[in-house]
């Protein structure tokens, strides 16, 4: 018996990953899209979450959304009974996801906080790799083209927008998963567009499992050849995730981590958690981005235009 499915937003992810991974998965089909502006062909629509849960299908809710409005959204999908998945960045901040955590084990339903860049093929390998050594250094290098990938998206910029940490935090999900433990920021520089409140770049110096530096470089002004790097030393050994985990290379050489199937591996194991009546509720990547924030030092740079 196949698992009913609800999407809700649906913007520019929805139609390149989500939409895709249910109609490729035999364990759901898409019973409704809930969207302001947006429609899919072949099942009903509905323009409010709360029209589709007193008159639409029974179904698990897909909620991709900007993270800002995600709140009162779970909570109302929460106590419909729905099993709930939630695109990253969960929430907007740590109150309100640890609200919805909550609320969802109160109320026996599957809440999965996806984190999709851990799913990438060569996450698993280099965490493996690292399990056998004692890292003694690791860098990211995270630098894209904001225009490129967030046309023309006001609401990256707004306050819990997230900024830079929109894709930063995929990196934070991927170093969070290879390197469990406690993670501390120890400083922070974030420079803020002059019409903007949320970071276009930002760097920050990490300690990781009590003496493990750690250093990261977001920033969206790069244009050309795109970079999602981390790359891990440990002793005289190297390890270099690239194209956000997609590749890996140790000392140098390349190895074959498999396909990148990021968004059918979600849904998979969405699937699982919800035969076993699970939920997966790792909020560590985004503590990093709160911690950066409240210890980060701001500096204005030229005003942002798409």
């Amino acid at each position: 018996m196949t698992i009913p499915v609800a999407v809700v937003g649906i913007g520019k992810i929805a139609r390149d990953q989500h939409l895709p991974a249910i109609a490729a998965n035999p364990d759901f089909t898409l019973a409704a899209a809930v969207s302001r502006h947006g429609k899919v062909e072949g099942v009903p629509n509905f323009t409010d979450l709360e029209t589709f849960l007193a008159e639409g299908p029974p179904a698990a809710v897909a909620l991709c959304t900007p993270p800002d409005v995600r709140l009162q959204m779970c909570l109302a999908a929460i106590a419909a009974g729905r099993d709930l998945l939630i695109e990253k960045p969960p929430a907007a901040t740590l109150g309100e996801i640890e609200t919805i955590i909550a609320a969802a084990a109160k109320a026996g339903v599957v809440l999965f906080a996806t984190w999709h860049s851990r799913f990438a093929p060569a996450v698993e390998p280099a965490r493996a790799w690292i399990a056998n050594r004692t890292p003694t250094r690791i860098t990211i290098t995270w630098r894209e083209d904001v225009r490129r990938w967030h046309p023309n998206q006001a609401w990256i910029w707004q306050a819990g927008g997230f900024g830079v940490f929109d894709p930063g935090i995929n990196a934070l999900s991927i170093l969070t998963h290879i390197l469990p433990g406690a993670i501390h920021v120890d400083s922070a520089e974030l420079e803020v567009p002059s019409n903007a409140f949320t970071p276009i770049a930002a760097r920050l110096a990490m300690t990781g499992r009590g003496a493990i530096p750690i250093s990261a470089d977001f920033d969206w002004r790069q244009e050309g050849p795109q970079t999602w790097d981390i790359e891990v030393q440990a002793g005289a050994e190297r390890l270099k995730l690239r194209m956000g985990g997609a590749r890996f290379a140790i000392d140098g050489v390349e190895i074959d981590a498999g396909p990148e199937e990021e968004y059918p591996e979600i849904y998979r194991r969405f699937a699982r958690l919800i035969a076993a009546r699970e939920s997966d509720t790792d909020i560590s990547p985004l503590r990093i981005v709160a911690d950066a924030c409240l210890k980060g030092r701001q500096t204005a740079t030229e005003a942002f235009h798409d």
